[in-house]
């Protein structure tokens, strides 16, 4: 079953598929019409699933089931991995991109590749204060508290070097 993102509860569990370019508003009604059937039709061990999804901030597509209605198996949620992969292939859509994301200082989503990190923030173009999206959230209350966050909160801390004294 189906129901809007905004009514399913805090407590349901979220999967973040990123997509590997910015999506147009008429892509986005596109991809979240294509996956409506397919969560209509979600279930484990055919007990009905009650499900989510939205496509948020023009990349990112949330697909959140509430667990307190029935819990998802391994089968099903390969499932719904196959219908976002499948709704992605039909709008030459890459669901599964691993770039990190973060807001410019113009409030605009960039992204940059994992081999690009090091260097990003050597450069200055990330610095610890950049706001960048956990895409690790797992649940629909993660995602409201903690969605954009500073990089230093995150595991790209990583790369963020001491300052000296």
């Amino acid at each position: 079953m189906v129901i809007s993102f905004d009514q399913i509860t805090p407590n349901a569990r979220l999967w973040v598929y990123q997509a590997n370019r910015a999506l147009t508003a008429d892509e986005t009604t596109a991809v979240e019409m294509t996956l409506q059937p397919a969560l209509a039709n979600w279930a484990a061990h055919g007990h009905p699933l009650l499900a989510a999804a939205k496509v948020v901030d023009g990349r990112f597509l949330l697909v959140a089931v509430d667990e307190g209605a029935g819990l998802p198996s391994g089968c099903s949620i390969d499932s719904s991995v196959h219908s976002v992969q499948a709704a992605g292939q039909v709008m030459g859509i890459d669901f599964m991109d691993r770039s990190v994301t973060y807001l410019d200082a113009d409030g605009s989503v960039q992204s940059l590749p994992l081999a690009a990190l090091k260097a990003a923030f050597a450069d200055g173009t990330l610095t610890p204060e950049t706001i960048v999206f956990n895409t690790q959230v797992t649940t629909k209350a993660e995602y409201l508290a903690n969605w954009h966050i500073p990089a230093a909160q995150t595991w790209l801390k990583r790369y963020i070097k001491p300052v000296v004294v």
